[in-house]
């Protein structure tokens, strides 16, 4: 199980690394286009102070051009960098050129048939939008469900990475459907830890502190 922060600023990493449980960070054009800096440099910066993977999603027009950048971004940090590759056939040709030698996550996947076609090029991940699968498909959970089924029957060495969660529900519900990890915008994975009920507990436990020792007794 990994928690991973799905974020390119660089403050917000450091912030999460400094929580101490953070298993490595997510990235995407997306994400990517918010962010001040060349895609190079930025990597570069995140693998300098995440603990573990830093995903890259490749962006180039054709094959050729995608495999080109891929190797050009792995080789920033060959120990961190993950390859994330978008879900179609075409990619799946590409992920197993590659997957012999750089680490690769098939993303943006929405069935099981591209969990398996994923497994069998050689992925080390495979990653749902579980939130867009809800609003899209109508249920994220059952996508992710589906997809563990289908790695566990593949018998290889696959783990999903759910993406697109927004709540802790969220990601409690992905993970007990299968997921091996979750990536989480900053805010949720903050908000992990909380509950109203847990401040409410607290606030009680410090009004009984706070009283003196003959009153508590009463």
């Amino acid at each position: 199980m990994g928690l991973f922060l799905d974020s390119a600023k660089i403050e917000e990493v450091k912030q999460a690394v400094e929580l101490g449980f953070l298993s490595g960070v997510t990235t995407n054009p997306t994400i990517m286009a918010k962010v001040q800096g060349r895609p190079r440099d930025i990597v570069r910066q995140i693998c300098a102070i995440a603990p573990g993977p830093v995903f890259y999603q490749v962006t180039a027009k054709t094959p050729v051009e995608r495999e080109r950048e891929g190797r050009e971004f792995f080789a920033i940090s060959p120990e961190k960098v993950v390859l994330k590759i978008p879900a179609t056939t075409e990619n799946m040709a590409l992920i197993a050129r590659l997957a012999s030698d750089i680490p690769c996550a098939a993303t943006a996947v929405y069935s099981g048939a591209q969990t398996l076609i994923a497994a069998e090029a050689g992925v080390r991940y495979v990653i749902p939008y579980v939130n867009r699968a809800t609003r899209l498909l109508g249920d994220g959970v059952k996508l992710v469900s589906e997809m563990a089924a289908v790695v566990k029957a593949a018998g290889k060495p696959v783990e999903i990475l759910a993406a697109s969660i927004k709540s802790a529900e969220e990601a409690t519900l992905a993970f007990l459907a299968g997921a091996h990890h979750l990536t989480l915008p900053m805010d949720v994975l903050l908000g992990l830890g909380n509950h109203p009920l847990s401040d409410a507990a607290i606030e009680e436990f410090s009004r009984a502190a706070a009283q003196p020792k003959s009153e508590a007794r009463s």
